[in-house]
């Protein structure tokens, strides 16, 4: 790490730098990435979930990043189908907020935007008496379906991490960029470990895609222009018991113009959300009591059965870093990509001397597309570079056979007969065509070793901080896996014990 030079130094291990990292190496760019905390700990963990292409940002006229990030829904459900699925979502008519013409009209474009889809159109359809009014008030008669899809947020960045590792990249965990210089035409950039320790690694180019810190980040790279145009609005969910047995899930409009998802979640929850509200405090976000009555108000002016403060399991926020685009009204604000490259360092006939690049913006539907733009923004800085190769390319475990999750289940229960079902399908919603590297030749539950409870073994937990970059409990509980919600305090303290965090 001391001596060797390498091409790119990507800074932040969210969605973005990992996409980046991952599309880097696969080019055949040396790559270092560091984050200073765990991957995906952040804004890339704290998502709504979805890979989807925006339905309420046709109303504001966002037809590019809808038709992008449609047209990328197909790309990621074929590259990581283990942990990306399609989901249907059923949106009630309501006439004083927006008129069925309107409706119909947003749900037209969706269908078409994005070119030639696999997941079904959308169609109008009664409420009343039907599965698609499942929890929903009597009052709601008439509604719209459409398609996207859900996934494991954090999963998917890991997965980009690994992958990219596999390619060559070196990706340094629990490391925080302390200064950064160009000296001879690379950077120079300082490296400090949790442990206090320091390191001195040189790259050609430097990619700052630290999300909420991006501006921070700016501030510890000498000569960066500190001009950082970022807003950040948090977004806060709520978990609750699942409020209906179907496997759809609901968009609800509010009154002020906003939408907001109810999400079948982990098989027992219903995920509810989200809020956009600007902050200053982005380090530690939490939800407010304001966002938990607002969320809480407008789900029950749709459910049947109200929900209460007492009927939340969980809750996360998130802070988004979008580029400030001068709208007032946070939801209005561009969900698109801005790529911003150093003007002081100019391309030449030999590569030109250390690019510095940064990120603001984007959303976790269209990260690969972010990072094909970023290496084309750095290819004058590359020239002997290879070419795009990632919208064909599926995702560590996820060359399921024929992309059927349920088929891959059966083949994974036929070859551990002895083993739970249950928990074998958790693996495989998890790990994909992974999971029997981590089952071995286990012929009965003792060879997984320890039972945690939620389907988390012993066996399962060694590979996550083996191969997969976890250290303590809450990398383990709620970033690879999401077991920490159904356990018991007891058997997540277990956990933490056995991991001595």
């Amino acid at each position: 790490m001391k001596t060797r030079t390498y091409d790119l130094l990507v800074i932040g291990g969210g969605i973005n730098g990992a996409g980046i990292a991952r599309d880097a190496a696969g080019r055949g760019l040396s790559v270092l990435l560091v984050e200073r905390d765990d991957l995906a700990a952040h804004t890339s963990s704290w998502s709504t979930k979805l890979i989807h292409g925006g339905l309420r940002y046709l109303e504001h006229f966002d037809f590019r990043l809808v038709a992008e990030a449609l047209a990328e829904r197909e790309v990621l459900l074929h590259a990581a189908p283990h942990i990306i699925e399609p989901l249907l979502f059923v949106l009630p008519h309501e006439p004083h907020l927006r008129p069925k013409w309107m409706i119909r009209a947003g749900l037209f474009l969706y269908d078409r935007l994005g070119g030639r889809m696999t997941l079904p159109k959308s169609f109008a359809t009664r409420l009343d008496g039907g599965r698609y009014g499942a929890g929903l008030k009597p009052r709601f008669r008439s509604g719209f379906v459409y398609a996207d899809a859900r996934v494991d947020d954090a999963r998917l960045v890991v997965l980009n991490a690994i992958d990219a590792r596999a390619r060559g990249a070196a990706i340094r965990v629990r490391t925080a960029l302390e200064g950064a210089r160009r000296e001879g035409g690379l950077w120079r950039a300082t490296l400090a470990s949790r442990d206090g320790s320091t390191s001195e690694v040189s790259a050609r180019a430097l990619v700052n895609a630290a999300g909420p810190w991006v501006a921070d980040v700016l501030g510890k790279v000498s000569g960066a222009p500190v001009g950082a145009r970022v807003r950040h609005v948090k977004g806060s969910h709520i978990v609750v018991p699942r409020v209906h047995p179907e496997d759809h899930a609901y968009i609800l409009q509010n009154a002020d113009k906003r939408i907001v998802f109810v999400i079948p979640y982990q098989d027992r929850y219903s995920l509810i959300g989200t809020t956009d509200v600007p902050v200053d405090d982005y380090a530690h976000p939490s939800i407010s009591a304001e966002e938990t009555d607002y969320l809480l108000e407008l789900v029950n002016a749709y459910l049947d059965r109200p929900l209460a403060q007492r009927d939340i399991v969980w809750t996360y926020s998130g802070v988004r870093p979008l580029y400030d685009d001068g709208a007032l009204d946070p939801s209005a604000i561009t969900r698109d990509y801005v790529l911003k490259v150093d003007a002081q360092a100019p391309a030449a006939a030999d590569g030109g001397r250390a690019p510095l690049l940064s990120v603001f913006g984007g959303k976790i539907t269209t990260y690969r597309k972010l990072a094909e733009a970023a290496l084309l923004e750095l290819r004058p800085f590359f020239p002997a570079m290879k070419g795009a190769w990632t919208a064909t390319a599926q995702l560590p475990g996820g060359d399921l056979p024929r992309g059927d999750r349920a088929a891959w289940l059966v083949d994974l229960c036929r070859r551990y007969p002895a083993l739970d079902a249950e928990l074998l399908r958790a693996l495989a919603k998890r790990h994909g065509t992974r999971a029997p590297a981590i089952l071995g030749d286990a012929g009965k539950a003792a060879d997984l070793g320890e039972d945690f409870g939620a389907q988390l073994t012993e066996r399962e937990v060694s590979h996550l901080v083996g191969d997969e970059w976890a250290q303590s409990a809450e990398d383990v509980l709620w970033r690879r896996t999401k077991c920490g919600l159904p356990m018991s305090a007891a058997q997540r303290a277990r956990v933490a014990a056995h991991l001595g965090s």
